[in-house]
């Protein structure tokens, strides 16, 4: 341990692990700590945190309110760089964490803080995305990570352990067997891992974990009639939405607040887009999705994945693109995809690499603007309908139908053909001449 660690900000739920980790960091190194939560979306999960952290030892409790800008500032340009992980994962717990850690920077640094603290695990990937982050951000501030300690997993070796230990400090912590999984809830998605799940045969569509999902419900159980909802985008960001019953969905959510509107569709924040996309798509079993993927650290995991909302706009988004993105720079993007999901996973937002992707995207932005109409039924988005003013996509030149020769001569595919046929023409006579 450093005696030079004064004061330590420690990033805290409020569940057993870092209830636990807020009191073993102040004892173990006489330090003031600082419990740190960052709002970025988890509801109701908030409720009586700061009374429990100062019942704990924190010197203070920051509830920090960056669901704006985990919204504008990390999922949107995300989906505009497509991004999704191994084929699958839309990153919810990755891109929440560099937006975190930007967070607890900023409070360490107002509190004078010299050092954050994180409960993750030595096996995962959450441990890499921190530290990363912090020391892309503040390379003086120290990281301490308590399971990497051999002292505190000795200490702590399983769950019980822990559970005496808050028990022995009066921690205030409501621990059960009942849900061996754990969770991570943020604007974007909800997680569940670990427990029964880490048996990738397990088969979690039925009905004794029905009780495990949080945003939406199974495609069985979705409604039997379908529901329709249009995106309106400018330069690649969702900036509105129009659906029948928009005002009943905003009054049902509490927070989310009306931007004023364009034409038919209610213009909204990038929150609110979210909330309303994520309301839409938990109603029609949306974006679930159960994987097993490569951490970064090495292992193989399972995980199974809740992202109604971010599921729809990514949908739309690409729909968008389909229309008004021209061909080679969608196709170069498309190229980047795999890199730049792959490093948002393995925590490198801020490095200069995804820095640089990011102008790309951005410019490939421009244009895509628009708007998007999606049928959401049982699980499914269907696209039925798309439309732009800057719209590449020219009728009289993809007709089926006669009479537009003035604007694509097929006569002309001929000299393309032989054109593109020449080196393969090539390469066959060579071949042919070597067998023969």
């Amino acid at each position: 341990m450093s005696e030079n660690i004064n004061k330590i900000v420690v990033a805290y739920s409020g569940g057993l692990d870092t209830s636990v980790l807020l009191t073993w960091l102040r004892d173990t190194y006489q330090a003031e700590v600082i419990a740190y939560c960052a709002d970025v979306g988890q509801q109701e999960e908030l409720d009586g945190l700061e009374e429990k952290a100062l019942n704990t030892g924190a010197s203070k409790c920051i509830i920090d309110d960056l669901k704006d800008t985990f919204a504008a500032d990390f999922i949107y340009p995300m989906i505009q760089a497509g991004a999704i992980y191994e084929g699958q994962y839309l990153l919810g717990t990755s891109i929440a964490r560099p937006c975190i850690s930007e967070g607890m920077v900023r409070v360490a640094r107002e509190n004078g803080a010299d050092a954050i603290a994180h409960g993750a695990t030595g096996k995962g990937n959450d441990q890499v995305r921190f530290e990363l982050s912090t020391a892309s951000l503040a390379p003086d501030i120290q990281m301490i990570a308590p399971w990497r300690q051999q002292r505190f997993r000795d200490q702590f070796p399983g769950r019980a352990e822990m559970i005496d230990y808050a028990a022995e400090h009066n921690i205030p912590v409501q621990a059960s067997a009942k849900k061996s999984y754990s969770m991570d809830r943020n604007l974007l998605h909800i997680s569940f891992e670990s427990g029964v799940l880490e048996d990738p045969w397990y088969d979690a569509t039925g009905e004794a974990d029905r009780d495990m999902y949080v945003l939406s419900v199974s495609p069985e159980e979705a409604p039997d009639t379908p529901e329709y909802v249009q995106l309106l985008f400018e330069e690649g960001n969702c900036i509105g939405l129009a659906l029948d019953a928009i005002d009943d969905v905003i009054a049902q959510l509490g927070d989310v607040t009306k931007e004023g509107t364009q034409g038919d569709y209610t213009l909204l924040t990038p929150y609110g887009v979210m909330r309303v996309l994520n309301f839409l798509g938990g109603k029609h079993g949306i974006g679930r999705i159960d994987m097993v993927e490569n951490r970064f650290v090495g292992m193989k995991s399972r995980g199974i994945y809740e992202t109604p909302g971010g599921t729809i706009l990514l949908d739309a988004h690409r729909q968008m693109e389909s229309l008004t993105v021209d061909r080679e720079v969608m196709h170069i993007r498309d190229g980047l995809i795999p890199k730049y999901a792959q490093l948002v996973y393995n925590g490198f937002w801020f490095a200069p690499e995804r820095e640089a992707l990011q102008a790309l995207v951005t410019e490939s932005q421009k244009s895509v603007s628009g708007e998007v109409r999606l049928k959401l039924y049982k699980g499914n988005m269907i696209t039925a309908g798309r439309r732009s003013a800057l719209s590449l996509y020219n009728e009289d030149v993809a007709t089926m139908e006669g009479g537009a020769e003035h604007a694509y001569n097929q006569d002309d595919a001929t000299g393309f053909i032989q054109l593109n046929a020449l080196r393969l023409k090539s390469e066959a006579t060579r071949r042919l001449s070597q067998e023969s």
